[in-house]
């Protein structure tokens, strides 16, 4: 799980490291080019039921801490969605990302069947 740290709140952001990589790469682009927007997402099971939404400057701190030493793969298909949102009235919607389970299986395998066990 990392985290995200926004101006001077002292409640720091929980967010996964894939999704928090992958938010990343959306805040920096958008915030390079001296743009503000919200970023938006619900919040875990583990926290009470609701919702909760930044306003991102590019004149506040903002810093990103993850969990794991290595970054992940990143994927086009979710960093795409993510800014699209950016780009909408609504801001950056942070939604769990969703898997495209037939370009994955074709990734993996050479087409052949598996043998019986």
């Amino acid at each position: 799980m990392g985290t995200l740290y926004y101006g001077n709140a002292g409640t720091p952001i929980g967010i996964e490291d894939r999704a928090l990589a992958h938010l990343q790469v959306a805040v920096v682009t958008k915030l390079r080019r001296g743009e503000s927007f919200t970023v938006s997402w619900q919040h875990p099971e583990e926290q009470p039921d609701g919702r909760s939404t930044l306003w991102l400057h590019p004149n506040i701190p903002l810093r990103f801490v993850f969990d794991d030493a290595e970054p992940p793969e990143l994927s086009r298909s979710y960093l795409e969605e993510l800014m699209r949102s950016a780009n909408s009235t609504g801001g950056i919607q942070l939604v769990p990302e969703q898997i495209d389970l037939e370009s994955a299986s074709a990734d993996e395998g050479d087409g052949s069947e598996p043998a019986d066990a």
